[in-house]
């Protein structure tokens, strides 16, 4: 499913920090096609999604117009449905990850025309604060997300900053491309850029079977780490495997501390990727090598979890909270994604009118990787078998 060229974005820094005008103008009249979207009136379970009729985008002057083909889903759509936190307006379309060909572009667009392919990049950022003119977009003081404060992309058409748009290869599938941009990117920020990984660090992986986690130790065993993987099933764990993990736990059978230090002769390993939180939060201080680095983008078994202080300086652990990336951590591993270093793996690829199956396979946490949804018009089920 993973294509053979490299991406060549070239994107300025000050065109892709514009997004006042993304507040997407809609048709209010009664003329012209309507399309459908992924939308929901309020929060609330998965009974609060719809799959209806929605008014077509008009592009702002620096957007343009996408048909999407797929979109990818996070476990940050879950939270948006539930209102944590609430985007800013309602009915809302969600998706931040999403890949389709250009129908339309705003007047000030140059690098795109109708029948290009391309893939979103879901993030959203000033350009003129510190840290932005920094390069550190994903730390912008107004940092925002496709799909998760305004708009997203899972419907038939999707207006998009031309900024939050990278050229698609033709030989890269649509699917392929819609279910790596934010958890490849939120991966490689946390292993590259924050951790500062090398082939001499061993990796704990929490949550292997998931969008990052997958991700993580693809990209952990790309740079010659070690790589330990914990998940629920050895059916799972057998996944992370095949993405790279050199060491398996299954956490519902065995206490990944405990395997971890009798693994590696108490010691412990030199980076963790803790994005569950709570329930893993105490255990990864204890299984960090001391001088070890515990990186964290999430946690989505609860947010407040104990911790242990004096093992944290007693050790010298250093703790990492990480966003996201920045445009140019999105093209490098977007490039990766493309030349098929880079696998995002796919377990199940449905109509977008199945919207609430899709969220039920990410909250009972069913099979391993991304979940991806094709509008109906162009659904093809022999295709996805």
């Amino acid at each position: 499913m993973h294509g053979r060229s490299c991406l060549t974005a070239g994107v300025g820094e000050n065109e892709r920090g514009r997004f006042a005008d993304f507040a997407t103008v809609l048709h209010t009249g009664a003329a012209g096609p309507i399309m459908k979207a992924i939308f929901y009136e309020e929060h609330g379970s998965t009974d609060v999604l719809q799959y209806d009729e929605f008014d077509d985008p008009e592009p702002a002057p620096d957007e343009v117009v996408v048909e999407m083909r797929a979109g990818g889903l996070n476990h940050l759509d879950v939270w948006t449905r539930r209102g944590m936190p609430s985007p800013e307006e309602l009915p809302h379309i969600p998706g931040s990850d999403g890949a389709g060909v250009v129908s339309e572009i705003g007047e000030r667009v140059t690098r795109f025309e109708p029948g290009d392919r391309v893939v979103v990049d879901p993030g959203l950022y000033c350009g003129e604060c510190e840290f932005c003119r920094k390069g550190e977009q994903s730390l912008c003081v107004d940092y925002k997300m496709i799909g998760e404060h305004v708009r997203g992309v899972h419907s038939e058409l999707a207006a998009v900053p031309e900024a939050n748009l990278l050229p698609l290869p033709d030989d890269v599938e649509f699917v392929t491309a819609a279910a790596a941009p934010l958890v490849y990117q939120t991966s490689w920020r946390m292993l590259v850029t924050r951790a500062e990984i090398d082939q001499s660090d061993t990796v704990l992986v929490h949550g292997a079977s998931g969008g990052v986690g997958h991700a993580c130790v693809q990209i952990a065993a790309n740079e010659g780490c070690e790589v330990w993987a914990t998940a629920s099933s050895e059916e799972k764990l057998e996944y992370a495997r095949e993405c790279g993990a050199d060491h398996l736990v299954n956490y519902e059978d065995e206490d990944f501390v405990s395997a971890i230090k009798e693994g590696t002769d108490g010691r412990g390993v030199d980076v963790v990727v803790d994005h569950i939180g709570e329930a893993t939060w105490d255990g990864s201080i204890s299984a960090a090598a001391r001088g070890g680095r515990i990186v964290t983008c999430g946690a989505t078994s609860g947010v407040t979890p104990k911790t242990n202080i004096p093992k944290v300086f007693w050790k010298q652990l250093d703790i990492l909270g990480s966003t996201m990336g920045t445009p140019g951590e999105m093209d490098e591993v977007m490039a990766k994604v493309f030349d098929g270093t880079f696998e995002p793996y796919v377990r199940d690829v449905l109509p977008m009118s199945e919207i609430t199956r899709a969220h039920e396979m990410l909250e009972n946490r069913e099979g391993f990787g991304s979940v991806v949804v094709v509008p109906d018009s162009v659904y093809d089920p022999e295709q996805y078998a």
